[in-house]
């Protein structure tokens, strides 16, 4: 890490997560508390999955202890400190105060969300477009939902549109919306680069959760 990386004012790109005066006082007030305080820098990682949001950590750590390939850059007087694995999942965040004062401590508010169906991983997908959804359904997303008593599965391709259905659990429930939308579209597209759209073709008409009746 070089000395301009920490000290350099932070370009449009640099300013992964966005900071509020709000949040960066609060924050610089807390810092104000500790030993060698201008030597440190705010440090914020996703470290997991809480519900249908990322968990977090912030601490205060020494800026020369970044790690090499972890983003850093100023907010005013503040080092921040983005760990690389955290840096797509926090881009376009922002640390800020709760709505509500009596709340207290600081929210993060990330218009990003993990997957639903979690890490689908890496696939080596082969043939023609319907091959490639199919296996990819096969292998990783219908594992995925079964523990829910779900399913999807290829109805049709359209040029680049892959239509989807979802049966079982997922077929009338409240959620198989999400999930397609968050989950199979995002992991289709993903994976499988010619597609450019995929369209959920189930009848949710059929019943409130039918899988259960």
């Amino acid at each position: 890490m070089t000395d301009a990386a920490a000290t350099s004012e932070p370009t449009a790109t640099d300013e992964v997560l966005h900071i509020t005066d709000a949040a960066l006082e609060t924050v610089l007030e807390i810092r104000a508390r500790e030993d060698d305080a201008e030597s440190l820098g705010l440090r914020v990682a996703v470290t997991g999955v809480a519900g249908v949001d990322y968990a977090y950590d912030l601490s205060l750590e020494p800026v020369a202890e970044a790690d090499d390939d972890a983003v850093v850059y100023q907010r005013g007087e503040l080092s921040v400190i983005i760990p690389a694995d955290s840096v797509e999942r926090l881009r376009g965040a922002t640390l800020d105060l709760p709505s509500n004062p009596a709340q207290g401590g600081l929210v993060i508010r990330n218009p990003n969300r993990p997957n639903p169906l979690g890490d689908l991983g890496q696939l080596e997908l082969t043939g023609d477009t319907a091959d490639k959804v199919r296996q990819l359904l096969e292998q990783r997303i219908n594992p995925a939902l079964a523990s829910h008593g779900g399913y999807a599965e290829l109805v049709g391709v359209d040029g680049d549109v892959v239509h989807i259905t979802m049966g079982g659990g997922c077929q009338g429930c409240a959620m198989s919306q999400a999930t397609l939308t968050a989950g199979i579209r995002a992991a289709i597209l993903e994976a499988i680069p010619e597609v450019s759209e995929v369209v959920d073709a189930t009848d949710h008409a059929a019943g409130a959760s039918p899988y259960y009746t």
